[in-house]
C-alpha cells in the first residue's frame, strides 16, 4: 500500500529555511531564492504568508525568541525558590537552548542587531525584545538575591552570559565551539556570592555600566 510523505505547512517550512540561512550565512547574505529552494515553495507562496524579506526575518526571530523564552521558563522551574540558582539559570538555559538544532553558533540576536540597524524594520522590536528580557529577569532574579547592588549583579550577570556565547563564537572560529559554561558558571556564582556576603563591598557602580 503506496504511503504518502507528510510534509510540514509551508509557512513553517520557510521558517525553517530561513532560520537555517540567516543564521549560518547571514541575513543579507541569504537571498530569497536560497530561502525558496530550501523550503521548496514558489514565490507566491512565500509572499501569501510574509510580505517581504524583512517580515521574513522578524518572523524568524519571533519564533526563536519564543523558543528561547519557553527553554529558559523550563529551567527556572527546575530552580524552585532557590535564588542562587535562580539567577544563574540563564547559564542553564543557554546550555539547553544550544543543544537544539540550528543554535551551535552564537546568538542570532546578537548577530542580527548588527544587521537591523534600522528602528523601523520588521525585526528591530524582536531584536529588542530579548534585550528586555535579559535585563528584565536577570535584574529580578538579581534583586531576590538579596544583593547590596541589584544592578550592578545584574550588569555582572549579563557580561558572564554575553562573554559566554563571544568565546563559543571564537572557539568555533578555533575549531572549538563548546561553551565554556563550567568557568561562566563560576564567575557567575562568585559575582552572587559578592554582592550578597556580609561586610565585602560590591563594585562601585561608577565602575560598571548599569542594565538600561
Amino acid at each position: 500500500m503506496a504511503t504518502t510523505e507528510t510534509r510540514a505547512p509551508a509557512r513553517e517550512r520557510l521558517l525553517d529555511a530561513a532560520e537555517e540561512l540567516f543564521y549560518e550565512h547571514g541575513i543579507a547574505a541569504t537571498g530569497v531564492d536560497a530561502v525558496l529552494r530550501r523550503a521548496g515553495v514558489a514565490p507566491a507562496t512565500l509572499y501569501a504568508h510574509f510580505p517581504s524579506k524583512d517580515h521574513l526575518v522578524a518572523a524568524y526571530l519571533t519564533r526563536r525568541l519564543e523558543r528561547w523564552r519557553t527553554t529558559w521558563d523550563t529551567v527556572l522551574e527546575r530552580c524552585g525558590d532557590d535564588p542562587t540558582a535562580r539567577a544563574l539559570s540563564v547559564l542553564d538555559a543557554l546550555e539547553e537552548f544550544q543543544r537544539s538544532p540550528g543554535s551551535a553558533r552564537g546568538c542570532a540576536f546578537l548577530a542580527a542587531s548588527v544587521e537591523v540597524v534600522d528602528a523601523a524594520h520588521p525585526a528591530h522590536e524582536v531584536v529588542a525584545a530579548d534585550t528586555r528580557l535579559l535585563h528584565e529577569r536577570l535584574h529580578a532574579q538579581a534583586a531576590a538575591t538579596g544583593a547590596a547592588d541589584a544592578e550592578a549583579l545584574a550588569t555582572e550577570l549579563l557580561l558572564v552570559y554575553d562573554g559566554a556565547l563571544a568565546a563559543r563564537a571564537r572557539g568555533s572560529l578555533a575549531g572549538d565551539g563548546r561553551l565554556p559554561l563550567d568557568t561562566a558558571r563560576a564567575l557567575a556564582r562568585a559575582a552572587v556570592e559578592r554582592h550578597t556576603t556580609i561586610g565585602v563591598a560590591p563594585p562601585s557602580i561608577d565602575t560598571i555600566a548599569p542594565l538600561t
